[in-house]
């Protein structure tokens, strides 16, 4: 294996990092999240149209640039840095790759050529706080129970004259409240066979009711929706099982979310390193103190690891290989306490004025809590890997 990036990579890494350091600083970033929305539809058009973010994954018949989940994965480490209020998670990592997996042609081609060109926006969802479950991270639920378990509660599907209709309730939306698709995970067939089906449900459906929730970490926002017999689109066919389209979602899913999260702890760690350095007490920087080094060393190692960790879960997820089923997990669970170590580094080392609301160490803090709630936690990350790999079953059983 050659872990070397190509030309190409690298060069997106490259105009992505320079766009983004232009059109999304610390102003930026604080103006689009208080917006409507939460993310900036001009930088959203400016990644869509220009770099072809949303279509990096999907295939050229598909209108997208052809590439794989590594080159995905590079795109939100960068977007990571900056925290880039974007709908590229929810669009391009978690729902894109479900329609390309279970659609069928025509829904394809509706609906992914819009996808790659950033006209249109879309967001995975999943009955209460169970995205985790349902991406089979922290867990496998070969019945789907998380989506309402054919019970009340949830979200459940039943078929109408001329189509289906859906009603119930999902709390935690990424991008829930303002995508213009959604596609949502649905019980259906009553308890004793009820099975979990994915269904289209447009933004103007009538009977949907969204409201942006609030979330603790305002970079990554949230919406509740509401189905109320709301006339829905079946993706896909009857035959399509959900469930391990879903699972495999969640390896593409972790690679990039780990990737996200080292390049937002690559980015505080640079930043603390920059303030110690310049900052002075006793008349001499705060950097060249020996305790302060250590702490900096320490956070420095256990980034960079993270980061090899989750370029070899983009590798494991675009060309899978025996063995490397638990490097999502593994990947997300290593970033995320990377970078809430950076985080915490970085508010204890800029003093006074990092404890401050103006100042933007506490978003990267909260990325990494709120990431950790909706992904993890992450000893659950590891618990599961480490089921999936067998690792604690005694030799012979």
């Amino acid at each position: 294996m050659d872990a070397r990036f190509t030309d190409e990579q690298d060069e997106i890494r490259r105009t992505l990092r320079d766009l983004l350091d232009k059109r999304c600083g610390p102003q930026e970033l604080r103006a689009a999240v208080d917006t409507p929305a939460g993310h900036d539809r001009t930088l959203w058009t400016a990644l869509a149209g220009h770099l072809g973010l949303p279509g990096l994954a999907l295939p050229e018949t598909c209108g997208g640039v052809g590439g794989t989940v590594t080159e995905l994965a590079l795109a939100c480490e960068e977007t990571g840095r900056t925290l880039a209020p974007t709908p590229l998670l929810a669009t391009a990592v978690l729902a894109a790759p479900l329609l390309l997996a279970l659609g069928t042609g025509p829904q394809r081609a509706e609906l992914l050529p819009r996808i790659a060109s950033g006209d249109l926006t879309a967001a995975l969802a999943v009955p209460g706080p169970a995205l985790a479950t349902a991406l089979a991270l922290t867990g496998h639920d070969r019945r789907g129970q998380w989506a309402g378990g054919g019970r009340a509660g949830g979200v459940q599907a039943r078929r109408v004259e001329g189509g289906w209709q859906v009603y119930g309730q999902a709390d935690q939306v990424l991008d829930g409240h303002s995508a213009e698709l959604l596609v949502v995970a649905a019980h259906t067939g009553g308890f004793a066979r009820s099975r979990v089906l994915l269904f289209l449900v447009r933004g103007d459906a009538p009977g949907l009711t969204r409201v942006r929730q609030t979330a603790l970490d305002a970079t990554r926002p949230q919406g509740r929706i509401q189905l109320r017999d709301t006339p829905v689109e079946l993706l896909g066919d009857e035959a399509a099982d959900a469930l391990p389209a879903l699972a495999r979602l969640g390896d593409t899913a972790a690679a990039c979310l780990a990737a996200e999260a080292v390049g937002a702890a690559g980015r505080v760690l640079e930043r603390t390193v920059e303030y110690v350095g310049r900052r002075e007490q006793f008349g001499r920087p705060v950097g060249s103190f020996q305790a302060v080094k250590h702490r900096l060393a320490d956070a420095y190692v256990q980034v960079q690891a993270a980061r090899s960790a989750a370029y070899y879960a983009a590798w494991a997820a675009a060309a899978p290989a025996p063995g490397a089923e638990t490097a999502g997990s593994l990947a997300l669970a290593q970033a995320l306490e990377a970078l809430r170590r950076a985080a915490a580094e970085g508010i204890q080392l800029h003093g006074g004025i990092g404890f401050t609301w103006e100042h933007e160490a506490h978003l990267y803090f909260k990325r990494a809590a709120g990431d950790e709630l909706l992904f993890g936690p992450v000893h659950r990350l590891r618990a599961h890997a480490a089921d999936a790999a067998h690792v604690f079953e005694e030799a012979g059983a």
